[in-house]
């Protein structure tokens, strides 16, 4: 038997670690996208602005961004760096995992590859600036996944293929400075909030979908019209039409012109007499059905105004005279149920908050809502009713839908979708689990959205966002669903609106009473909602003395940047890897939410751009040239 010396077994241990530690770093590194990233490098003419050392993990190159284990490259950013020509096949389409692509302001020329196809998993991409020409990429409509699309400032053609609306998830499309032309097709993209198609060649009407964007999302297409555009001149048919063929000599054409215009006119003149006819029947079948139904809900009025008692012990707590007052439902979705079936069913209270009491209300073993009962709502039924119509038409995934109301003389009742995952405030500060920093993004990224909606399209002001009104869609991958927006235009000038604290410190600091609220004061309230979630505090925390609660904008600013890790991020956050940098963005973002002067403040639609930008839904800035 040999035996080996202590010189020899540590020769051969070494040789074993140092064998080990090669195939550690090359499985460890992207093997196949480096090989696809060379491949795109040496094929396409660059200024020599792009150094990469091939001995090097690309995970280390410039421009280049892996995901935290380093297996496989996740961006793509060369904005700026002298790419020419076209792009090379089977390069960056084999980038499988990629999320984001930025390619913008080079000389690319030709058309988008095929394999873009394969990125299934790409988020944003940026092709603007570039020399790209063709029709609209068919590969791009297959990227199911794409939050963000720019394709302006290139040399495109042809029409919009309706397979764009397989976009889904959308939420800014960029397409301007091309030379598209056609109809702009009917976009049923939900989330889509920024549009640009100015400067191309479309022509006819803005389809109704899109009519909620500016004139400068359509500006510089000479023949197109509708919309925030000019009016739609209607289509008027060729004189030709009404006249006999070319066959016929000229007095004959005159003859015929004649006997046809007056037997146009007498047509004309018959229909508009029975028209005429037909609308005084109407109009009088209406009048009359119209002071019926007004007699008859004068009758229920009083008829509730004299049996008012309380129906608590029932299950939702509202006038029992309203038993025969209908709910009033909205958005155009079917009755689901009656008032006598709201007031037998079971209710358990989910919370008091600054506009009136919240319940759960199982109707049946389907059928589970919640129900607003307002406070301090002294308003007409005519006012109450308009503005509970408005709100009622409001559909986004990211804000709880209305689906009715009821008035009386003493209850004001709105009622919900109910929302089982409960509210981010729960999640936040009610929970044995903090949620983890993909999951506040999210959080943060669709509450932004959904805000923007409101004021962006249905210029509704909220009034009174805070992470309570945040409900959740799902335990698994909850996304912010934003509820009791609006409400502060019911309450009267003398409401008792709580005001300790600053209302729970998501309250702007110009706003003196809730009716007052304004869009920059929604903003505001939206900043300290981010710093909730970055640091983990609750701004309507109040001392061991019960003095004024914590003030989270000026306590972030009281602690200087460089201890914004050590002080103001919450800890629960800090043991996952490569969020800091993301953390102290959105930190930035908040506070330019928060700022003292409201005209400091962004717009919304300009706050999502910035989350998506940050978070790696959108570009993040890079320098590439140190």
């Amino acid at each position: 038997m040999t035996v080996w010396s202590g010189t020899r077994l540590h020769i051969l241990i070494h040789v074993i670690l140092s064998a080990w530690l090669i195939i550690t770093r090359a499985e460890s590194e992207p093997s196949r996208d480096k090989q696809a990233l060379l491949a795109f490098i040496t094929q396409i003419p660059h200024a020599d602005r792009i150094q990469w050392n091939e001995s090097d993990t690309p995970c280390n190159w410039v421009g280049v961004k892996c995901d935290p284990t380093k297996s496989y490259v996740t961006e793509l950013h060369l904005p700026g760096v002298g790419l020419m020509g076209p792009i090379p096949a089977n390069t960056l389409g084999n980038l499988t995992q990629l999320r984001v692509i930025s390619i913008r302001s080079n000389g690319l020329a030709g058309t988008v590859p095929p394999d873009f196809s394969n990125l299934k998993k790409l988020r944003s991409l940026y092709l603007q600036k570039n020399q790209f020409s063709g029709e609209f990429p068919s590969s791009l409509p297959q990227l199911s996944g794409l939050t963000r699309l720019d394709i302006s400032t290139n040399n495109f053609t042809g029409e919009i293929p309706p397979s764009i609306n397989n976009l889904t998830k959308l939420t800014g499309l960029f397409m301007a400075n091309n030379k598209f032309s056609g109809a702009i097709p009917s976009l049923k993209l939900q989330k889509l909030v920024d549009l640009n198609v100015s400067n191309n060649k479309f022509n006819g009407s803005i389809p109704t979908t899109l009519q909620k964007y500016p004139q400068s999302a359509f500006s510089g297409n000479t023949d197109l019209c509708g919309g925030p555009l000019t009016k739609c001149k209607p289509n008027i048919s060729s004189p030709s039409d009404f006249t006999s063929s070319t066959h016929d000599n000229p007095q004959s054409k005159l003859e015929k012109s004649k006997k046809m215009s007056i037997g146009l006119i007498i047509a004309i003149a018959g229909a508009s007499a029975v028209i005429v006819i037909l609308l005084f029947i109407v109009v009088s079948i209406f009048c009359m059905m119209k002071r019926k139904h007004d007699k008859d809900e004068a009758i229920e009025r009083r008829q509730a105004a004299s049996a008012r008692v309380s129906g608590e012990a029932a299950g939702v707590p509202v006038d029992a005279g309203a038993k025969r007052t209908k709910l009033v439902f909205l958005g155009g979705g079917a009755r689901k149920f009656e008032m006598d079936d709201l007031l037998r069913a079971s209710a358990d209270m989910l919370g008091k908050g600054s506009y009136g009491v919240s319940y759960k209300a199982e109707i049946n073993d389907e059928t589970v809502v919640a129900v607003k009962r307002l406070i301090d709502a002294n308003v007409s039924e005519k006012d109450f009713e308009v503005q509970a119509e408005i709100l009622g038409t409001i559909r986004h995934e990211n804000i709880v839908p209305l689906l009715a109301f009821c008035y009386t003389q003493d209850e004001k009742l709105f009622i919900y979708d109910y929302m089982p995952a409960g509210s981010l405030s729960m999640l936040l500060h009610g929970s044995n689990s903090p949620p983890n920093w993909e999951t506040r993004v999210r959080i943060a990224t669709s509450a932004a959205r959904g805000l923007a909606h409101l004021h962006s399209f249905e210029k509704i002001v909220h009034g009174n966002l805070k992470s309570s009104n945040i409900l959740l869609s799902n335990d698994e991958a909850p996304e912010a669903t934003i509820i009791d927006y609006g409400l502060s235009t019911f309450l009267s000038d003398d409401s008792n609106y709580p005001d300790h604290h600053r209302a729970g410190g998501y309250r702007a600091p110009e706003v003196l009473e809730p009716r007052k609220a304004t869009l920059k004061s929604d903003v505001y309230s939206f900043g300290v909602l981010l710093l909730e979630l970055i640091t983990g505090k609750s701004p309507c925390q109040q001392t061991s003395t019960g003095e004024e609660g914590i003030d989270l904008p000026r306590w972030v600013q009281s602690v200087g940047k460089e201890n914004w890790a050590a002080e103001v991020f919450d800890t629960e956050l800090l043991r996952y890897e490569d969020v800091e940098e993301e953390m102290g963005q959105l930190l930035q973002i908040a506070m330019t939410c928060v700022a003292t002067v409201p005209n400091q403040r962004p717009a919304m639609l300009d706050v999502v751009r910035l989350i998506e930008d940050t978070v790696g839904t959108g570009e993040p800035p890079i320098t590439i040239i140190p």
